[in-house]
């Protein structure tokens, strides 16, 4: 599916199909594909986000693309055929029913379209093929990176054309090495209905514009054997509309539709109390801010009277000091002491004398 994936997302264990959905439309993403595992078998669905259709397909064969890769004989794997999406082919997929189309098109949706009179032939270095066989139902799945090679050369010239340097020890002359009898690779193993007439030229040697080139295939793998069983309106639910399985009758389709609308207005009325309840708490949560705004405004207010009142008897108090003052310059003619009209000097407590003995009266002589 390269270069257009979410390869850099980073998922965690507890995520579920919600988070990635919900990512979806933010990385650009189309299509999911889920695979999964059960005691009867591997499963893949295809969905397309976020409302479906979902098709769901049972794995019978699978090859991993390193397996592949490892038993080829010639390997061709290099970092550039990935920077260009591949080329989609699909086979034998023009049978009857809703299901066929339906599989066609996600399909063929799951790669970008390809605009014949703008594409560029360098660009296209792979190609996935689909192959739907009607007799046993099942698909299989190819990847293979798509390889030109010029038509014509014989050996010799074919590796002083792609830059190779030849070996030239047991010629002579360099013309013995050019006319030198050998037949070429695309000669010996290519099948005449391979050649092709390039319209653009390549970037590989060889393969100039209106010259013939050989096409060759190299598998990169994975390689997967599925079978289409069930089809699903909405995103993994759903009305069901196709099952390869299971056929229901009209009586049960009308019972599974009323069931699933019944869930469906559960579902609002839930999301409908959720949300007023929602409301609820946050009119509460207002209420009390208000409250606790008032009441503290209210004890602003009694601190501010408070002052008031403790700044106006102090006030009076001080009149009181300048009065007595004034009276004692009057009466005296002097001026007083600091600390005697002073009310922050606490007045002694004067205690009466009482002698701890008795005095002994005087003896009397006779």
């Amino acid at each position: 599916m390269e270069p257009f994936t979410a390869s850099d997302l980073k998922e965690r264990k507890r995520n579920t199909i919600k988070d990635f959905v919900s990512v979806a439309g933010v990385l650009h993403v189309t299509h999911m594909s889920i695979f999964t595992r059960t005691e009867n078998g591997m499963y893949l669905k295809l969905c397309r986000v976020p409302r479906g259709p979902t098709l769901m397909f049972k794995i019978y064969h699978f090859s991993l693309s390193r397996d592949v890769v490892s038993l080829a004989k010639k390997q061709f794997v290099f970092e550039e055929a990935f920077k260009n999406s591949p080329l989609i082919v699909l086979n034998n997929f023009s049978g009857e029913g809703m299901q066929m189309k339906l599989m066609a098109s996600m399909f063929q949706n799951m790669f970008p379209t390809i605009n014949l009179t703008t594409v560029r032939l360098s660009s296209i270095r792979r190609c996935v093929c689909l192959n739907y066989n009607s007799a046993t139902k099942l698909i299989d799945f190819r990847h293979y990176a798509i390889k030109a090679v010029p038509v014509g050369l014989s050996r010799s010239v074919k590796k002083l054309v792609q830059a190779r340097i030849p070996n030239l020890s047991k010629c002579q002359d360099f013309s013995e090495f050019i006319s030198k009898a050998t037949v070429s690779e695309s000669e010996g193993e290519d099948d005449p209905a391979n050649h092709v007439t390039l319209p653009q030229e390549l970037s590989s040697r060889g393969n100039h514009e209106s010259s013939k080139s050989a096409i060759r295939l190299f598998e990169l793998g994975p390689r997967i054997s599925m079978q289409l069983i069930k089809v699903e309106d909405g995103l993994l639910e759903g009305e069901v509309l196709f099952h390869d399985f299971i056929e229901k009758s009209e009586e049960d389709k009308l019972f599974i539709q009323k069931r699933r609308e019944k869930k469906k207005k559960l579902k609002e009325n839930r999301k409908k109390a959720q949300e007023e309840n929602k409301k609820k708490k946050e009119r509460k949560k207002e209420q009390a801010k208000e409250k606790s705004l008032k009441g503290m405004q209210k004890k602003k207010k009694e601190t501010d009277i408070l002052m008031h009142k403790i700044a106006k008897e102090s006030n009076e108090g001080d009149k009181e000091e300048d009065d007595d003052s004034q009276y004692y310059r009057d009466e005296v003619g002097e001026e007083p002491d600091k600390e005697l009209f002073d009310g922050s000097v606490k007045k002694r407590k004067v205690r009466s004398f009482a002698p701890r003995y008795k005095s002994k009266k005087a003896k009397t002589s006779a």
